[in-house]
C-alpha cells in the first residue's frame, strides 16, 4: 500500500473557495532532504496573496494561470518521520519548525523539505502554534526593522497595522530594540498593542498619522495601507518607509528616493534572503522569546480541514495576531 499524505491544491486564483483537499503520495526522502509530519502551520497574507494571484505581477514568477506549485502555505512546525542518507542537522524524532519557502505546501499533514532551507530546531517551550508562525510576523519584522531599516535604540518608530501578524511581532521587536514605539490599530485593539510595548497608540478609526505632527525615524506599514508619498512628510529628513507588500508605487519611490538620498522607500523580500542568514534572525528570535521580549498572538486556531474559513478569517482584517491550522 502506497503511503500519502493530505494537502490543500490551489486549482486556479481566486478566493478562498478555489482551495481544494488533494492526497498525494508521501515523498521518499532525497539524500539531503528530511519528511516532516506538521502538527501546525500558518494561515498568512502572503499566503492569501499567494492563493489569489496578487498583485498581478507576481503571476509572472507564480504562474501566469494557475500556481505552479499549487499546494498552500509556507510556515509549519512538527517532526522529523523520515531523513535522507546525507542528513546532519536533525534526525528522526526531531521537532522542527520553519517554512517551505517557493515549494509551498506547508498547510498539509506532512512535507519532505532540504535541510539546507529555514528550518530549526524547535525548543521544548515553544508550542508548534506559535512555532509554527515564527517565520511569518516575528521574522519579516526582524529583517524589515533591523536589517533593512537598522533600526537603533532611541529611534522613534510607526507601526502600521499593530495588531496584525506582522504588527504584533513588530511592536515587541522596536520596543525589545530600545526604540519609541508608535503603533495604530482600532479602537478595540489599542490595549493589546499597548500591552506588547507600544508607548503610544494611534485610533485609525479616529485619527489619520499623516494629519500629525509627529516625525519618525522609521515608518512601517506592516500591511501596505499607506504609501510612501502620503507617509513622506511624517518622516525625519533620513528617515524610512518600509512594507513588506511590493507594489508598483513602492517600486517606483524606491527607485527614485534611491538617487534622492534622504527620505527613503525600501523593500527586500525576507524570502529570498540566504537561508542562513534568515536561520540566524530565528536564533535572535528564539532568544527573544526565551528571554521574554517577544510572545506570539494566536487570534484563532482551526482543523487542517477548516482551511477555507481559515483564510475567509484572515481576510476580514480583523484579526489579532495571527491565525493556525492543526
Amino acid at each position: 500500500m502506497i503511503a500519502t499524505f493530505n494537502a490543500w491544491s490551489i486549482g486556479r486564483y481566486g478566493a478562498p473557495e478555489v482551495l481544494g483537499p488533494v492526497t498525494r503520495p508521501l515523498p521518499t526522502p532525497g539524500r539531503n532532504e528530511i519528511v516532516i509530519r506538521i502538527r501546525a502551520s500558518a494561515v498568512t497574507r502572503a499566503d492569501g496573496m499567494m492563493r489569489a494571484g496578487q498583485p498581478r505581477f507576481a503571476r509572472l514568477f507564480l504562474g501566469l494561470r494557475r500556481p505552479r506549485r499549487n499546494l498552500s502555505g509556507t510556515g509549519l512546525s512538527g517532526e522529523v518521520i523520515a531523513t535522507g542518507a546525507d542528513v546532519t542537522r536533525f534526525a528522526v524524532g526531531d521537532a522542527v519548525f520553519g517554512e517551505a519557502g517557493m515549494n509551498f505546501g506547508a498547510n498539509a499533514s506532512h512535507i519532505c523539505l532540504d535541510e539546507s532551507g529555514v528550518l530549526m530546531k524547535k525548543p521544548a517551550a515553544l508550542s508548534h502554534e506559535d512555532a509554527a508562525v515564527m517565520c511569518d510576523g516575528p521574522l519579516t519584522s526582524y529583517h524589515f526593522l533591523h536589517r533593512l531599516a537598522q533600526l537603533r535604540p532611541g529611534q522613534t518608530v510607526l507601526i502600521l497595522g499593530g495588531s496584525g501578524s506582522l504588527g504584533t511581532a513588530a511592536v515587541q521587536i522596536a520596543a525589545a530594540a530600545g526604540a519609541h514605539v508608535t503603533a495604530t490599530s482600532s479602537t478595540g485593539n489599542t490595549r493589546l498593542v499597548s500591552a506588547l510595548g507600544a508607548a503610544r497608540t494611534i485610533d485609525y478609526t479616529r485619527e489619520d498619522f499623516t494629519m500629525q505632527p509627529d516625525r519618525y525615524d522609521v515608518i512601517f506599514d506592516t500591511l501596505g495601507v499607506s504609501s510612501f508619498a502620503a507617509a513622506r512628510a511624517r518622516l525625519t529628513d533620513r528617515g524610512r518607509y518600509i512594507c513588506p507588500v511590493l507594489t508598483l508605487p513602492l517600486l517606483g519611490a524606491m527607485l527614485k528616493t534611491r538617487l534622492t538620498g534622504g527620505r527613503r522607500a525600501l523593500f527586500t523580500a525576507a524570502g529570498l534572503q540566504p537561508p542562513e542568514i534568515l536561520r540566524a534572525h530565528l536564533e535572535r528570535l528564539l532568544a527573544m522569546a526565551q528571554a521574554g521580549t517577544l510572545s506570539v498572538v494566536l487570534d484563532r486556531v482551526y482543523p487542517l480541514a477548516d482551511l477555507i474559513e481559515a483564510h475567509r478569517h484572515m481576510e476580514t482584517g480583523h484579526k489579532r495576531g495571527n491565525v493556525v491550522v492543526v
